[in-house]
Formats: structure tokens, C-alpha cells, sequence
């Protein structure tokens, strides 16, 4: 038995925290989870400037969960590729693409499945997966 057993949450830096938040809310259906910003007294006594904001986004479905930060630790904004699963790759493409989301990549067939690809607003790259069973 292994102490790590699961993906608990994956951490995006973002230069405009609310027009991605929006992005995953209304876009993807993303709920908030969390939403925390420091004032000047929290953040002098961490060492971060005042206004350092994460918040936590989580699917309906539940599961690991996605923080988005304005603090950049290191990372910066357009650097991630994440991915999403769907049962349904046209209906997941329909539904995206209805809501303006812009594919970066068409509907591709391959052997391990089918996908497609979009960036979010910072240029995060998320592709959607259809596993082949």
C-alpha cells in the first residue's frame, strides 16, 4: 500500500484571475470551491504582497480540483497541459464550442482514443479526451 493515492489539485498562475475564473465557470462548468485573498496584514506576516489571491475550482462530478493564483511560485501563466476526459467527444466539442470556447485543434482520431484542444484565456492548453475502450 502506497501513502500517496490520489491527485488532489493541480495549481495554474493567471494574470487575470477573474476572467479565468469566468472562463472555467461559465465555459466548463466548473464550480468554485474556494476563493481566498490575503489582505496587507496576512500577507506580511508570509512574505507575499498584499492581494495574493488563489481560487479553487472543482467539476460537478467532483474530483481533483484546480487552483488558480495570481502568486507565481515559480510558474507562469500559458505553461500548463491539462486534460479532461468525456464519454462524449462530439457532444463535449458541441457543448464547448456553442459556449465560444475556440478549438486550438479539430476532433483528431488516433488509436489511443480522440481528442481536441482549446486554451483557456492565459493560454493554458486543455485537451479533451475520449479514451478508446
Amino acid at each position: 500500500m502506497t501513502a500517496i493515492d490520489k491527485l488532489m489539485m493541480l495549481s495554474m498562475a493567471v494574470k487575470n484571475m477573474e476572467g479565468v475564473k469566468q472562463f472555467y465557470t461559465d465555459k466548463l462548468g466548473f464550480k468554485v470551491t474556494s476563493d481566498f485573498a490575503y489582505n496587507q496584514e496576512q500577507a506580511a506576516k508570509v512574505g507575499l504582497p498584499a492581494g495574493s489571491r488563489w481560487i479553487s475550482l472543482q467539476l460537478p462530478g467532483g474530483g481533483t480540483t484546480i487552483t488558480i493564483t495570481n502568486v507565481d511560485e515559480n510558474m507562469k501563466p500559458g505553461v500548463m497541459k491539462l486534460y479532461l476526459s468525456t464519454p462524449d467527444i462530439e457532444a463535449a466539442y458541441q457543448d464547448l464550442t456553442g459556449k465560444g470556447v475556440k478549438p486550438t485543434a479539430e476532433i483528431t482520431r488516433a488509436g489511443w482514443g480522440t481528442s481536441f484542444s482549446f486554451n483557456d484565456p492565459d493560454g493554458n492548453q486543455w485537451l479533451v479526451v475520449e479514451v478508446k475502450q
